[in-house]
């Protein structure tokens, strides 16, 4: 184990947490504020990446392609909204399960019918298609470091959103009594709306962002949704403060486990069976480190108020 590769796994960590970060934080919020179980949230970053390689196929600019893909996702979450999940407000958890899963479906087929079922890609912007030198010897991709980036940025711009604004201070209170925010002559109805299409382009900006790094192909929200979910369960339901801390540790936890776990069990075990059993525990960390967290901390971590 070399400083030099500590470091990169350390920074591919950090990646995979903000990564995890925008798109648990939409989910958390629409599950701590409407009480809604959106399993469709995976698709929405899987079409945020098909998006911008569509809009890059006909703008030939990454920047416009990235607006446009937002405003697209932004406009299908508002959609999405408006015609199937608003009906499902109030109704048994269960309901949602079952709608959302029929959506990850229509959706998954949906796109192999536009887009073909075979893997794209997304060129990466020219002048972050390089690397950079951390230190002697050690280069990094200059593109992980603006995810990282962008994502800390998002982080701040939802902190301040929440803590010091007006719509912020209504979220806040709608999470905690939905009915007596209403009763004051606020639009409960609208303010999910707002959430609900703001949380669906924050996992579309989480496609558009992975996408130069990786394959765009039918399927690809369905895995980073179950980490998604394990992040708001360790961070606190509802809250962005857990989320964040929340994406980063499962991002450090699984990327450091899977690089590392066998060179550590060498340590206490032949090479042989370390080998074997190395990477078997390494899949399995973050779930563990979920089990750790809801024996010490049922609520999470940091729990939003009120919940």
């Amino acid at each position: 184990m070399s400083t030099a590769l500590f470091i990169v796994q350390t920074l591919n960590g950090l990646q995979l947490g903000v990564l995890l970060f925008l798109i648990a934080a939409g989910l958390t919020l629409v599950f701590g504020v409407m009480d809604f179980i959106n399993l469709a949230h995976g698709v929405q970053y899987m079409l945020g990446a098909y998006l911008a390689v569509m809009f890059y196929a006909l703008t030939g600019n990454f920047l416009f392609a990235l607006i446009l893909a937002l405003g697209a996702a932004l406009l299908f979450g508002l959609l999405l909204e408006f015609v199937i999940f608003r009906h499902l407000y109030g109704r048994d958890h269960l309901d949602h399960v079952i709608a959302t899963f029929g959506i990850i479906l229509f959706l998954n087929q949906g796109v192999k019918f536009v887009w073909g079922a075979a893997p794209l890609t997304l060129p990466m912007p020219e002048m972050f298609s390089g690397s950079v030198a951390l230190m002697p010897g050690l280069l990094y991709p200059v593109w992980r470091l603006v995810i990282i980036g962008s994502g800390l940025a998002v982080a701040i711009l939802l902190y301040v959103l929440v803590t010091q604004t007006r719509i912020g201070m209504l979220v806040r209170a709608g999470a905690t009594n939905a009915n007596m925010v209403s009763a004051l002559g606020v639009d409960i109805r609208r303010l999910f709306m707002i959430v609900f299409g703001f949380g669906a382009m924050l996992a579309g900006f989480a496609g558009v962002m992975i996408a130069p790094i990786l394959s765009v192909e039918p399927g690809m929200g369905d895995t980073i949704l179950i980490l998604a979910f394990v992040v708001i369960v360790i961070g606190g339901i509802g809250s962005i403060r857990g989320a964040f801390l929340a994406a980063l540790l499962i991002g450090l936890v699984d990327t450091l486990g899977r690089s590392f776990a066998v060179d550590i069990l060498r340590l206490f075990m032949a090479p042989s069976p370390a080998r074997t059993v190395g990477p078997a525990i390494a899949s399995m960390l973050i779930y563990i480190l979920m089990a750790l967290v809801l024996y010490f901390r049922p609520s999470g971590l940091f729990p939003a108020k009120g919940r």
